[in-house]
């Protein structure tokens, strides 16, 4: 029922667009990994000279396990970096520590887009798990008002990820002048390695809202379909 040829029309291109968000990523990150920065430091003294520099004198650095598994928990003031990023000093590693301190700056400042996603996080769990279930229910009982409510509880995914963006390309944003204005990154070639680590991380972004839209859609065809068969 719910995987036929309109599913590889909308979905398709969705999977592509992923598939290369995460080649790109992959690809930025391994070849300025192989690059140190010129001011000869790791991830994490990086990201404590930033902290200090900027005053978030509240966030504690942490190892985080795995690769690339670098993230900002705004509810411990925890910024975690990966092995690889907070104790390497490569152009790769300074772009990644900057933009999850760029995450804690945003928290300090109650950056409004930081707040409203953190604020729809636990709407957007339960509504992507009801809507599935919402859907197929009405399916099945052939009820287009709740397979509609299913939809629209599912559309909560794709609102999460418009919110996400703002957030990210923010953060990305103030690594990027962190880095400037610190003196930590002084040549052209490191700068344009800080740009294409931070704009492949965008772009992953890019493909998931467009993943999201596209997974709405899908579902919202199916249920306009439903109803012209009543």
């Amino acid at each position: 029922m719910f995987l036929n040829s309109s599913y590889i029309i909308f979905m398709v291109p969705a999977f592509l667009l992923m598939m290369l968000a995460q080649w790109y990523v992959k690809s930025a990150y391994s070849r300025w990994e192989k690059v140190q920065n010129q001011a000869g430091l790791t991830g994490a003294q990086i990201a404590q000279k930033l902290i200090e520099r900027v005053g978030l004198y509240d966030v504690e650095i942490e190892a985080a396990q795995g690769r690339l598994g670098d993230h900002y928990d705004p509810r411990n003031k925890v910024l975690r970096l990966s092995p690889g990023v907070g104790q390497g000093s490569s152009v790769a590693s300074a772009a990644i520590a900057a933009h999850e301190l760029g995450h804690a700056e945003q928290d300090n400042q109650d950056y409004l887009p930081l707040r409203l996603r953190s604020a729809i996080v636990p709407v957007v769990n339960i509504g992507s798990n009801l809507g599935w279930i919402l859907i197929m229910a009405g399916f099945f009982l052939q009820l287009t008002g709740l397979a509609w409510l299913g939809v629209a509880f599912f559309a909560g995914g794709a609102i999460f990820a418009l919110a996400t963006l703002p957030v990210e390309l923010d953060a990305s944003r103030r690594a990027r002048a962190m880095l400037t204005t610190a003196g930590i990154i002084t040549s052209d070639e490191e700068q344009r390695g800080v740009n294409q680590v931070l704009n492949a991380a965008a772009m992953t972004y890019v493909a998931g809202l467009v993943t999201a839209v596209l997974q709405l859609l899908y579902y919202a065809s199916l249920v306009t379909g439903m109803g012209r068969r009543r």
